[in-house]
């Protein structure tokens, strides 16, 4: 590279040189070929094993893991690994064991909310608290998995039991059938309904819609500490909207009547109740006088005489604290939460043993850690930074951790502090790597997953201290690594800030092939855009991207006011404004591209997915400049009334008091606006932005005469599935930017 075309590059960003990985080399005697996009999604992974659904025992002995079989990389087995002597083994094997039935609709959709949707085998298991055996849901049915290797089926009926748990007395286990909840008595094997009023509109013991889609909540069942009680959420969805859903597949259509709630409709009803292990001595919780609330999360005391419930208002500004009487269902505001804007829900709360509570708490402007102690706040973390989430706790030596952003926004480390003589945290990984953790109950061992622009994702064994004991996937990339063939030609990521109108900072992450002095390229310019997520960041990326690169593409990619973990003033922005701040952040970012010498301003191309496909929409709608050559619109959101209450109405408000922010912050009037090469792509059975937002764009595109290409995919919900039909999306993609911009001249 000349030195001109160097001293034009953007900056690294500030990490020390020797702080970085090392890049991969090739290695020996493999002979390096040209990426394919065959090959990105054909099995073995590329970027090597990616096990899902880390955890270790209760008691710290096992770290156990869902690994894709090597020969198909959407379905998992069940494998643990002895933390004392590092040996790793087979649990539970999916094609042994399970029955291969075919799931449940509720299932299907439980799996589409977790994103695991596509996936075979082992998506999900539980530990027994004693750290004696595994709940494992296979096909629809439970097993029970010993350490001794057994498999003791549970259940074997033609309905799918989803939402399982272990009791924490480890005599029961729950899960929910047809609607009701379930339990199995596990010493006599008898199984009994604990609920009887579901059927219809009404469901017990699991999620509602917007919990799984929207609140990250997963359950509607919490067993109490000593097992004498059981939390069962019960919800009526007899008020919810309900919607026809085409399922249109390649051997006929299926139509679903879906209840959806539309932004500005009415939500299900919910209530709460504690019962026994048998469902006797049903006591109803007060949730309050309102009942248009969202049951945001339940947890219970170390000492079981404590439900704690966070219920959170309609429009999300504010969030309470009850405390419960188990034996009478009712309680008291502990302490709330409130923001002009919305307050964000979360997973980091803790009841600790002494009565006291940590709680993470953006109130000071940034997601830091606190504790709550006979009616005291003390805050533990402070800073321009964030604590993302809470990892684990060693109350005998009233020790935290957590994983947090302190020392670099692009790199997520794990870090630990004592909460009762609160300094500066101690950070227990490594600089370089993008981190995130799990921890056994008692807080003696970490399961770490790092990873690098330059390295695969690896799993390690810590000690509390952080200190690596073991590789569980060490993930190098070696002679027998997937990756191996392709090293020699994967290109380095620099990273750099822009500056948005109103001064905030803009991370970008870009790759560029091989420079060459006096030659401009085309930009394959990726976006999400969409609160609550950040794709800048210090860490292994999709092979998707090395590839764009090895076909001539320069990669972008930015992350714009509105998204995570900057702090609530850098959030905040996009409240009552989608659409705005987000495409002129993603604007500067086509502008500072189209001033580099090594950049074609003429060939910028643009792509999202979801928000991302929205985004896309937007920026070519308000592009007057032509700085976007063309752009792809993946799954879009084109009319917000249409997505769902708990999502919409936190940042667009509810439209049937303030129709407003919807009129502009939609894609549909618009449309007509867009003169660059536009390319749609939907999934004719997605549920979660439901078909009828790219019916209504096509619609207003034909009735003006707006020309378009696109591309729809039978049977495919919001996540097109298969190795052939992901190749077939980026292929199409390839098609459509060879077309209109790679090849322009």
């Amino acid at each position: 590279m000349s030195l001109l075309l160097l001293a034009a590059m953007p900056l690294l960003a500030t990490l020390p040189a020797a702080a970085l990985p090392p890049a991969a080399m090739p290695a020996p005697q493999v002979p390096q070929v040209p990426l394919t996009i065959e090959r990105i999604f054909a099995s073995p992974a590329l970027s090597g094993p990616s096990p899902r659904k880390l955890a270790l025992s209760p008691d710290g002995r096992y770290a156990t893991l869902l690994k894709p079989r090597a020969d198909d990389r959407e379905r998992f087995d069940l494998w643990a690994v002895d933390t004392r002597t590092g040996a790793e083994r087979m649990l539970v094997d999916s094609k042994a064991v399970g029955s291969g039935a075919a799931l449940s609709e509720a299932e299907k959709m439980r799996r589409e909310r977790a994103r695991i949707g596509g996936s075979s085998g082992i998506v999900d298991y539980d530990w027994a608290p004693d750290a004696s055996a595994l709940l494992v849901p296979l096909d629809g049915d439970l097993y029970l998995a010993g350490l001794d290797g057994k498999v003791r089926r549970l259940t074997n009926s033609p309905a799918t039991e989803i939402d399982a748990h272990i009791s924490e007395d480890g005599r029961f286990v729950s899960f929910v059938r047809d609607q009701n909840l379930y339990a199995i008595n596990l010493a006599s094997g008898a199984e009994q309904a604990l609920t009887h009023e579901g059927g219809g509109t009404v469901t017990c013991g699991t999620a509602e819609f917007v919990a799984q889609e929207e609140m990250d909540r997963f359950t509607g069942t919490w067993w109490a500490p000593s097992g004498a009680h059981v939390a069962v959420e019960c919800y009526d969805e007899a008020a919810v909207k309900t919607v026809t859903r085409a399922a249109i597949g390649a051997e006929g259509t299926r139509t679903f009547e879906q209840r959806y709630p539309a932004a500005g409709t009415p939500n299900v009803a919910v209530s709460l109740w504690v019962m026994a292990p048998d469902g006797g001595g049903r006591v109803k919780v007060d949730l309050g006088a309102d009942p248009d609330i969202y049951l945001a999360r339940v947890d219970w005391s170390k000492d079981g005489r404590t439900l704690y419930v966070q219920r959170q208002s309609r429009d999300q500004k504010r969030l309470d604290m009850l405390a419960i009487d188990p034996a009478t269902g009712k309680g008291r505001i502990l302490f709330t939460e409130t923001s002009k804007t919305w307050v964000a829900l979360h997973d980091d709360f803790r009841p600790l043993a002494d009565g006291s509570l940590i709680w993470r708490s953006a109130r000071d402007g940034y997601a830091h850690l606190y504790r709550f102690a006979k009616g005291r706040w003390t805050q533990l973390t402070r800073g321009p930074w964030v604590v993302t989430g809470l990892v684990g706790l060693d109350e005998t030596r009233h020790r935290l951790i957590f994983t947090g952003t302190k020392d670099d926004v692009l790199e997520g480390q794990v870090y630990a502090l004592d909460y009762l003589a609160p300094g500066e945290p101690k950070r227990l990984t490594e600089r370089g790597y993008s981190n995130s953790a799990e921890m056994d109950r008692a807080g003696t061992h970490l399961l770490v997953t790092r990873s690098s622009p330059t390295q695969p994702p690896q799993l390690y064994l810590a000690d509390a201290e952080g200190q690596r004991i073991a590789w569980i996937e060490e993930n190098r990339i070696d002679a027998h690594h997937p990756y191996a063939p392709f090293v020699a030609a994967h290109r380095p990521v620099s990273y750099g800030t822009l500056s948005a109108a109103d001064g905030s900072l803009l991370h970008y992450e870009m790759i560029t092939p091989a420079l060459e002095p006096g030659k401009r390229y085309p930009v394959f310019f990726e976006h999400y855009g969409g609160p609550t997520a950040q794709q800048v960041k210090r860490a292994w990326m999709s092979p998707m991207a090395q590839y764009w690169v090895s076909k001539g593409w320069i990669y972008f990619q930015l992350d714009n006011r509105g998204s995570a973990n900057r702090g609530r003033a850098f959030e905040d922005q996009i409240y009552h404004a989608m659409g705005t701040v987000e495409v002129a952040d993603q604007a500067e970012g086509a502008r500072w591209l189209a001033q580099q010498p090594f950049v074609d301003a003429r060939r910028i191309a643009t792509y999202g997915w979801s928000y991302g496909g929205y985004m896309t929409l937007k920026m070519l709608e308000k592009d007057k400049q032509g700085l976007y050559a063309a752009g792809i619109a993946g799954a879009p959101v084109t009319r917000w009334e249409l997505y769902d209450t708990h999502y919409t109405e936190r940042y667009l408000g509810n439209p049937a008091t303030d129709a407003a922010p919807y009129a502009a912050g939609g894609a549909v009037t618009d449309a007509p606006q867009i003169r660059a090469p536009m390319l749609l792509i939907h999934g004719l059975s997605d549920d979660n932005v439901v078909f009828e937002n790219s019916a209504a764009l096509i619609n207003r595109l034909q009735e003006t005469d707006t020309p378009f290409e696109m591309m729809l995919y039978t049977g495919q919900t919001h996540r097109i599935a298969g190795p052939g039909r992901q190749a077939h999306v980026q292929h199409t993609i390839e098609r459509f930017l060879d077309t209109h911009v790679r090849d322009r001249r």
